[in-house]
């Protein structure tokens, strides 16, 4: 049988990987070739175009990504400590990288986004689309909060999309100022912005 070939799936790697620490628009398409090695021949084989390729990696990382956020915000999990839980994750990811390589990455679907947004539709169609998936796991944790008592929360939506343009800004200004110790205020702020009231010392 012939050898099945995964240059695909390593030219997106390649791709995710290169775009998020650079820029798209300083990743060229050799960039991601040499990255994944594979030829430029095979790429034109997979992908017509370097937007093509991103919107598809995309849609991949998003995949890689959701199982880990089904888990953090499962409905087994108090509202409030699902929201806790996922800006701890945030925060250890994030430096967990910027121990590897230096640098605060933030969200590449931030940076992809406010860079290319304006220049190609289909790329900020994906990265909307792929926010918006985000925005729902948040939206379902404060309405569940809601219900529970934890905090007040009558608009949902509203709510979660005002804390994720908080979110959003902090791991950007993060990335910015490539200071992980930005991201430990996730949770706290959060908190606040939301009104839930630190939990009860014991005595």
């Amino acid at each position: 049988m012939p050898r099945t070939s995964d240059a695909d799936k390593r030219l997106m790697e390649a791709a995710t990987e290169l775009i998020w620490e650079n820029s798209y628009g300083s990743t060229s398409v050799d960039d991601i070739c040499q990255g994944a090695g594979v030829k430029k021949g095979s790429f034109y084989h997979f992908f017509a175009s370097k937007s093509e390729l991103a919107i598809a990696a995309l849609e991949v990382d998003w995949a890689k990504k959701k199982p880990a956020l089904d888990d953090i915000f499962s409905p087994s999990v108090p509202a409030i400590e699902r929201l806790r839980n996922y800006f701890d994750f945030v925060a250890t990811s994030q430096a967990t990288m910027h121990a590897d390589c230096g640098s605060v990455l933030g969200c590449p679907l931030f940076s992809l986004g406010s860079e290319i947004g304006t220049q190609d539709k289909a790329i900020s169609a994906k990265v909307r689309e792929i926010l918006d998936r985000y925005v729902r796991y948040f939206e379902s944790a404060i309405r569940d909060a809601h219900a529970e008592g934890a905090l007040v929360a009558v608009d949902a939506g509203t709510k979660a999309k005002m804390l994720f343009a908080f979110f959003q800004g902090t791991l950007t200004q993060a990335r910015i100022r490539n200071e992980p110790l930005l991201l430990l205020e996730l949770k706290s702020g959060a908190m606040d912005l939301l009104g839930v009231r630190a939990p009860a010392v014991a005595a």
